[in-house]
């Protein structure tokens, strides 16, 4: 770059003339003092100046002080800067720190590390196991596939593909670039007596993957051959627990990582909060997190989502102040879920305060941060307001964004905006199903019965589908999925029938069927409450009664918003069968209990 300091010496560097032993250098004791870019590059131009410049230790400490973990992108840039003006660097050492540092790397500067390999080639210079592993690590960080394949061919040309180190890499660069098929086939490869990093690799990308099934399959596969998980293994797995709600399997890995003397980590506590919350246990999450002896800023901003999610708004906020108290900086994911828990609890003005204080922090808002206060505005009812932030965007709003108010222009009845919010919709993404059924609804609700034909009949020539509602709950360590009106569960049968006496039931203290978001002009209302009846929530919360104790808390995940009906059957099952049911959907936790939710019912 124009601005570094090392403009000012464009000398190449020399060999040494020095006769000092190449393990000794007289400036070597000063550079771990250099706190800043500019003090190493002054005491490099020092060195080059004495015509110790090129001197192998003083070569390889710089390139290391400058490529270590959380090195700064101008360091790494110096670091190259260096290494290029060694007229011809024959130390492979060199090669495999520079790449080192592109794999470390924000987004793994694969183009780079590629140069910086294919000039390693040209030198002659042989490439070892670690060359190979900061290679492909630095690719699937960039998710540069084709590269990441390059270096696997030069790989098994040199033998080192199938390296005990160079294959769970190989594992993990090609199921990090979307690759699966080549990731099971490396995996294959894998000796089953050493091959905890290669399964630690196929999770994690599982996880990512958002496959969490998978997951925690290879996790028993893992455990039955008597492999010991690592806190990497851990983490990983605790985002599987997380993303499937499978809290009593969390709880067991939970108690391994007592036994195995991990809970001193960070990280590994910073999952255990993330799949506390996810799951539903907001109180577990609490107590992990007040354990902590010590809290980076990962921690802090998980905990606060977790506030945010299960609609404590206030505790997310005061969270979020004592956080910079302690004198933590807040993030990008922080403020996150500070906008969240705005959202989800109706603090308009103190969520659009803290969306502008984020610039104070030189953070620069993201899609997600956008979509909050979309989200902050439309369910407050300020709909015009929040189509013209979408408008004013300084980048190019999603079809996410248009869709958040769509939403909110159905549960507010805004027919007209409504329209122009779905023709925004259609300009950029034509294909999601749900899309045309929220606005088809809006139109059937307000009489615009013209207009819903017109919609149903453009979505079925776009064949968009709409994502079919799938709900899961976790009884005795295993995970049971439902999905709306589908026979697949082989005890389906069995919740239709408790779904039909649990209705009967409610009916007696007032329940009836809200149709007002069924739209068919052929079904009268009766079929309408019949196309309600078995939807996914209501199967798993029936199976739930029928398949636990009395008094035992039901845990539900669902893949879409939960439905009006839905929403107050479950508040009417948590009064009349006494139990606590803590529902989490697209967007939130419903915490039902004795006939209320958390969400107050702003939840639509």
């Amino acid at each position: 770059m124009s601005s570094s300091p090392l403009t000012a010496t464009p000398t190449p560097l020399l060999p040494a003339k020095s006769k000092c032993p190449p393990s000794h250098h007289p400036l070597l004791p000063h550079l771990p003092h250099c706190t800043s870019l500019r003090a190493l590059a002054q005491l490099h131009a020092a060195a080059v100046k004495s015509g110790l410049g090129a001197h192998p230790a003083l070569v390889t400490r710089l390139l290391t002080l400058c490529t270590e973990q959380g090195a700064a992108p101008a360091h790494l840039e110096y670091a190259r800067q260096v290494f290029d003006r060694i007229p011809s660097p024959g130390d492979v050492v060199w090669y495999n720190t520079l790449l080192r540092g592109y794999a470390r790397s924000a987004d793994g500067a694969a183009e780079e590390a590629a140069r910086v390999f294919v000039r390693m080639l040209e030198e002659g210079v042989a490439p070892d196991t670690y060359t190979f592993v900061s290679l492909l690590k630095a690719c699937a960080a960039a998710r540069a596939g084709e590269e990441g394949r390059q270096a696997h061919g030069v790989a098994v040309k040199t033998g080192a593909a199938d390296h005990e180190y160079v294959l769970p890499t190989l594992i993990n660069m090609y199921a990090e670039c979307g690759d699966a098929r080549s990731a099971h086939v490396m995996f294959g490869r894998v000796p089953d007596g050493d091959c905890v990093v290669s399964y630690n690799a196929m999770i994690t990308a599982a996880v990512r993957s958002s496959r969490p099934g998978e997951a925690l399959v290879l996790f028993r596969e893992m455990q039955a051959k008597g492999l010991k998980p690592t806190s990497i293994t851990v983490t990983s797995v605790l985002s599987a627990c997380a993303l499937l709600g499978a809290l009593e399997l969390g709880r067991w890995i939970h108690e391994y990582v007592r036994k195995a003397g991990l809970d001193s980590l960070v990280k590994v506590n910073t999952a255990l909060i993330d799949m506390y919350g996810k799951c539903g246990s907001l109180e577990d999450a609490i107590d992990v997190f007040q354990g902590m002896e010590s809290r980076d800023r990962q921690a802090w901003s998980v905990m606060i989502v977790a506030y945010a999610n299960h609609s404590y708004g206030r505790e997310a906020i005061s969270l979020f102040e004592e956080m910079k108290k302690q004198g933590i900086k807040p993030d990008a994911v922080t403020f996150l879920g500070v906008l969240y828990a705005c959202s989800h609890s109706g603090m308009v003005s103190e969520g659009l305060q803290y969306f502008d204080s984020m610039r104070e922090y030189g953070i620069v808002p993201g899609i997600k941060h956008y979509g909050c206060v979309t989200d902050l505005l439309a369910r407050s009812g300020q709909l015009e307001k929040a189509y013209q932030f979408i408008d004013e965007l300084p980048i190019k709003p999603t079809a996410i964004l248009w869709r958040t108010l769509l939403s909110a222009c159905g549960s507010h009845g805004a027919v007209d905006l409504g329209k122009c919010v779905f023709e925004r919709i259609l300009e950029l993404d034509d294909t999601h199903g749900g899309d045309y059924v929220i606005f088809s609804n809006l139109c059937a609700n307000t009489g615009e019965w013209e207009e819903m034909n017109r919609v149903r009949k453009l979505m079925n020539e776009k064949g968009a589908v709409k994502v079919p509602g799938c709900s899961s709950i976790e009884i005795d360590n295993r995970v049971h999925e439902f999905f709306a009106g589908d026979g697949r569960h082989p005890q389906s049968q069995d919740a239709c029938r408790m779904v039909d006496e649990v209705i009967e039931q409610l009916k007696l203290v007032g329940y009836v069927p809200n149709t007002s978001q069924v739209f068919h002009v052929q079904m009268g209302e009766e079929e309408k409450a019949t196309s309600l009846r078995y939807h996914s929530e209501k199967l798993a919360i029936s199976f739930g009664l029928l398949n636990t104790s009395p008094g035992t808390t039901l845990r539900v995940v669902k893949n879409l918003r939960v439905c009006p009906d839905c929403h107050s059957m479950a508040k009417l099952v948590s009064m009349l069968f006494n139990r606590r049911i803590i529902l989490r959907d697209l967007n939130r936790f419903h915490h039902f209990e004795d006939g209320v939710c958390s969400c107050g019912d702003y939840w639509h």
